[in-house]
């Protein structure tokens, strides 16, 4: 780094800023050189950058399915190359705003404390965009992100202190600030000016299920192709990135051959869900078969990118267990028992984000207790 950003320089009040950016493009010069030290190729940055490769796969099939469902509402033929362009350049400025506020909120925080600036926001930022709806305004989703990063991260000092996950926080904020913006038939659709075909509407499958039950969703079927095969590979109206399970998927594969995330949450998410779910259909509370709720809303999205978050998830290896299940269970539960909000996923991740210091502290306190009792035996 140039001298004059170095203590004592006279631009030394940008050092974190030319500091970020230095080790952003290149590896640091403070490596070990020799001696007795771990030597590993993963660190801090390069865990963020494989959560953001994870994602890519739903990023791409996002911006098709946002010009395949504006091709499908306004009855304007495109093409597969022609839908995916339109969706592209609608979803880049969600992009732009997330990048922009976030990490100018990042940089000034870290000058102001004399901190590096670190890479956490390279992740957030690229998933906020894909837990929106695409017409969400630009300028509120300004203001989530500055909520979410001022409030929900600087305030406990940055990434890896945060208790919420912070890209949640700004879907929070955005549903509970301006819920006419989360909610409704035409807020997944992105029509540019143009009316939509007689008889069409954007309803999520979430959505006809807390309307009218499996009946609405079935009914739907036959009109929009809201079947299981359907939800699975994408073609629906949802946020951005969370419609195709497919892509997803794709990115759990990465996330878990490279490491990153936890398996065991994943499972116990999936398990979590399918035992309520399950339950609520054996007992008639429910007539929505258990295995349809993995494939609609943002599930699939939230368990494997946001509930595997390694800062706000629990730590040990059996607080994943638990975790995962809590997750999953509060999901099914919000679904089908409140009906003022039928995607439940993102308020049981927020739920589990809170709850995993306690089950944490829960589960080295017993683990505590019995070696205790075993050296006194």
């Amino acid at each position: 780094m140039n001298k004059i950003f170095e203590k004592g320089g006279k631009l030394y009040w940008l050092h974190s800023t030319i500091d970020a950016f230095e080790t952003f493009l290149a590896v640091p010069g403070t490596v070990a050189k020799k001696g007795a030290h771990v030597r590993d190729a993963v660190d801090l940055k390069r865990i963020m950058i494989i959560a953001v490769i994870s994602a890519v796969p739903a990023a791409i099939f996002g911006m098709w399915n946002v010009g395949f469902q504006h091709s499908l509402a306004t009855g304007i033929d495109l093409n597969v190359w022609q839908e995916f362009w339109y969706g592209f350049w609608k979803v880049l400025p969600l992009f732009v705003v997330s990048y922009v506020v976030g990490l100018f909120i990042e940089f000034a925080s870290s000058q102001i404390r004399g901190e590096e600036v670190n890479e956490g926001y390279l992740v957030s930022g690229f998933f906020i965009p894909l837990i929106v709806p695409v017409d969400v305004p630009l300028w509120m989703l300004a203001v989530a992100v500055a909520f979410a990063v001022i409030f929900g991260k600087e305030v406990f000092g940055g990434t890896g202190m945060n208790i919420w996950n912070p890209a949640l926080l700004t879907r929070a904020f955005l549903f509970f600030s301006y819920p006419s913006k989360m909610s409704g038939s035409e807020t997944w659709i992105h029509l540019g000016g143009a009316e939509t075909v007689d008889g069409f509407s954007g309803a999520t499958p979430l959505a006809l299920t807390a309307e009218n039950g499996f009946d609405g969703l079935v009914n739907a079927t036959v009109q929009y192709g809201t079947d299981f095969w359907t939800m699975f590979w994408g073609g629906i109206p949802g946020s951005v990135g969370e419609t195709s399970v497919i892509a997803i998927l794709l990115g759990a594969a990465i996330l878990l051959w490279t490491g990153v995330a936890s398996w065991k949450i994943m499972v116990s998410e999936v398990v979590g869900l399918l035992c309520v779910a399950g339950l609520a259909n054996l007992t008639g509370l429910s007539d929505i078969p258990c295995w349809y709720q993995l494939v609609m809303g943002g599930f699939a999205f939230g368990a494997v990118f946001m509930a595997t978050d390694p800062v706000t998830s629990a730590q040990t290896e059996t607080g994943k267990w638990i975790y995962g299940f809590f997750v999953g269970a509060m999901c099914a539960v919000i679904r089908l028992f409140n009906p003022g909000y039928a995607e439940g996923m993102m308020l049981a991740i927020l739920l589990g984000n809170t709850f995993a210091p306690l089950i944490d502290y829960c589960v080295t306190s017993a683990h505590t207790r019995k070696r205790n009792k075993i050296a006194k035996a």
